[in-house]
């Protein structure tokens, strides 16, 4: 079995790491900053990869190709967060919101769908935010990321209709408050109940088991937002 991780230098994501080797998984993980992970094991394999440059994302995922025959799960873990006023975002700084939070992993499934699906079901996992959810609270500061987060969620659905008859499934994590970097960025001074070891854990199981009982789902996972 292969899973495919994006962002996993930190948080949520470098412990996804250890959860999937622990199940001796072959782990690939895309990310910007490889000297970040320190870890050394033959089922990991790491790619550096810029998600704000598309030529880079198209290039890691042929990386991808000609390390595994198949991909059997996916997580869209990757994201950036820019934390100012509406009226204050500039057009470069909502270009690379979206580019890192939705066009990247948009272009990324489409060039890994190759590989999916081919002996067993195969399952995408986009992690999106609370924030992201319909009808959940919003707050200033965050229009580009949420918004970008929502576009994630409705990218799910999209997914899941497109890729029906592939063998692949996708659904969506909007996850709450965690006491990650990107949390202390968006809430300065918050202290989240959930820590980043107890959120990969539900995000490993969801990503190996979820596919069994959801499709094209956009699912809240949150104990409090804040």
């Amino acid at each position: 079995m292969t899973v495919v991780i994006t962002g996993a230098s930190r948080g949520i994501g470098k412990e996804l790491i250890n959860l999937f080797l622990d199940k001796n998984i072959q782990v690939i993980v895309l990310t910007s900053n490889p000297g970040n992970i320190l870890l050394q094991n033959a089922n990991l394999h790491i790619i550096e990869a810029n998600f704000n440059d598309m030529e880079a994302v198209f290039k890691a995922a042929g990386q991808i190709k000609s390390l595994t025959k198949e991909v059997n799960v996916l997580i869209n873990n990757a994201a950036t967060l820019v934390n100012k006023p509406f009226l204050e975002i500039a057009v470069k700084e909502f270009e690379d919101t979206y580019r890192v939070n939705v066009e990247a992993p948009f272009f990324l499934t489409q060039q890994l769908t190759s590989v999916m699906g081919l002996t067993k079901t195969a399952h995408i996992v986009n992690i999106s935010s609370i924030g992201g959810f319909m009808g959940s609270v919003k707050f200033a500061g965050l229009s580009a990321y949420s918004s970008s987060k929502g576009a994630l969620s409705v990218l799910t659905e999209c997914l899941a209709e497109e890729l029906r008859n592939k063998n692949i499934r996708a659904n969506c994590l909007c996850l709450g408050a965690v006491n990650t970097e990107m949390l202390k960025q968006a809430f300065p001074g918050y202290e989240a109940p959930l820590n980043p070891e107890q959120m990969a854990q539900y995000i490993a199981d969801f990503a190996l088991t979820g596919h069994t009982f959801f499709n094209g789902k956009i699912l809240p996972v949150s104990v409090s937002t804040p």
